[in-house]
């Protein structure tokens, strides 16, 4: 299991263009996953199909790890992950004679948010873990007003929910009491209606509606996440069952080209280059 995971561990690092090949006539690629990296396919599926008449491309959310499911599964072209593939999940591919290969497409941070009247505008990653494990309950604990403090979190289908379990909780479980949501979108907007709560998004869900907190005094930027200087950086990736090929290859160079990485900026995340 262990030689597995090394063989794929270095796509993590790797930006890497598969062989270009032409987009046949009345092709379908269907993408499923990541909320996070739901917004990048949709635009890039958007502009592609414009010079690709002949091409339709499906795409749902559902989050990270039903993308990768789905990918095994043999029930989509695509798997949108915004974390890396666990063991089990390649051990369940071999089993199935499928071999997922990772291509990464952007990088993200994942942004601590609360309402707008929140006067709390830096936390800790020790601040953040005791609040998500339920032992700060109070605003008033980390600088803000004597307020309860509603956590709001993603489910645990989601690639961003493990992501914070793994920086922030540091492998202990969120709070029993945590609001639990589907989406980066309904993150924002659960935070949004109330001044008690706190949740995390990608960094391309972040608008005006909400405010973002720093994380040890550093500010999530597009600049601070690239260089890893941002304590809650991610890469983000398209999973596809063994190298692409065809109009799934073609897709895959058309996300990583100049074109595509435009794409990745316009929609709030972070180009690798």
């Amino acid at each position: 299991m262990k030689k597995m995971f090394k063989f794929l561990l270095p796509y993590l690092f790797c930006l890497c263009f598969v062989c270009v090949g032409p987009a046949f006539a009345d092709d379908t690629i269907v993408i499923k996953g990541s909320t996070t990296v739901l917004p990048v396919a949709q635009a890039a599926a958007e502009m592609y199909m414009k010079s690709h008449p002949g091409v339709n491309v499906s795409i749902s959310g559902g989050g990270s790890g039903n993308g990768i499911k789905a990918l095994i599964d043999g029930t989509t072209d695509i798997g949108n992950s915004s974390r890396f593939i666990k063991d089990s999940e390649v051990k369940l591919a071999y089993e199935k004679n499928m071999y997922p290969v990772p291509h990464r497409v952007a990088m993200d941070a994942i942004v601590p948010i609360v309402h707008m009247d929140n006067p709390v505008k830096d936390l800790t990653i020790e601040q953040l873990s005791l609040i998500y494990q339920g032992k700060i309950t109070n605003w008033k604990e980390v600088g803000g007003n004597d307020l309860k403090i509603i956590v709001v979190s993603r489910d645990t289908s989601s690639g961003t929910y493990e992501v914070w379990e793994e920086k922030i909780l540091n492998k202990t479980r969120v709070t029993e009491k945590a609001q639990l949501q589907a989406s980066n979108g309904a993150v924002v907007q659960a935070v949004s209606k109330n001044k008690y709560a706190i949740g995390y998004i990608g960094l391309g869900y972040l608008n005006k509606s909400v405010k973002a907190v720093d994380v040890n005094g550093i500010e999530a930027t597009m600049a601070n996440a690239l260089s890893g200087k941002y304590p809650v950086s991610r890469p983000l990736f398209m999973f596809t069952k063994g190298w692409p090929e065809g109009t799934v290859s073609d897709f895959i160079n058309f996300v990583l080209s100049k074109d595509g990485q435009d794409i990745v900026k316009k929609e709030g995340y972070v180009p690798l280059y």
